[in-house]
C-alpha cells in the first residue's frame, strides 16, 4: 500500500532548518509496511489542499500531514484539507487529541481533522517528532482494515 508524508512548513520548503517530523512519520509509514513517499510545502492554504489532492489522486491510500495545526495564524492545514477531502473521518482526529492528553495538556491545542478524499484517508499529525511518535500507535492499529475498507 502506498501512503505519502507531507511536512507543512514554509521555513522547511525553503530549505532552512532540518525537517525531523516527516522523516520521523515516513518511518513509522515504513515499520508498517507502507510504501511511502516524503514531500514538503509552504504553510500556504493552496498549496497544501493542491498537494494532499495530488497525491491522493495520484494513488496514495494514505496522506499523512505533519504541521500546520496549532493556533498560528499561519496554522492553516486543517483548513487546507477540508478544502479537499470529499468526507471528514473525525475519528483518527479526536482520537489522536484525546491520547494526547495523556502526554501533554497541551495536547488540546491541536486541530488537526481527518478525512477521505476518493478512496484516501488523509490524516493531520501534529507537528513535532514526539508527537507523533505518540500519536502513531493510536492510526497504525486501524491501517490495514482502514485501507480495505476504503477498497470496496
Amino acid at each position: 500500500m502506498r501512503a505519502a508524508v507531507l511536512t507543512v512548513s514554509t521555513s522547511l520548503a525553503r530549505g532552512e532548518g532540518e525537517d525531523r517530523s516527516g522523516p520521523a512519520l515516513l518511518e513509522l509509514c515504513e515499520s508498517a509496511g507502507l510504501e511511502a513517499v516524503h514531500e514538503t510545502v509552504s504553510d500556504d492554504r493552496a498549496a497544501i489542499g493542491e498537494a494532499i489532492a495530488r497525491l491522493a489522486d495520484g494513488g496514495a491510500r494514505f496522506v499523512f500531514t505533519t504541521g500546520g495545526t496549532g493556533l498560528t495564524p499561519d496554522d492553516v492545514t486543517p483548513e487546507a484539507t477540508l478544502d479537499v477531502i470529499d468526507r471528514e473521518a473525525p475519528g483518527y482526529a479526536e482520537a489522536i487529541r484525546a491520547d494526547s492528553r495523556g502526554h501533554t495538556p497541551l495536547g488540546i491545542l491541536t486541530r488537526g481533522i481527518s478525512g477521505i478524499r476518493g478512496r484516501t484517508l488523509v490524516v493531520n499529525f501534529p507537528g513535532n517528532p514526539k508527537a507523533i511518535g505518540q500519536s502513531w500507535p493510536v492510526v497504525e492499529p486501524t491501517i490495514q482494515h482502514a485501507a480495505a475498507t476504503l477498497e470496496r
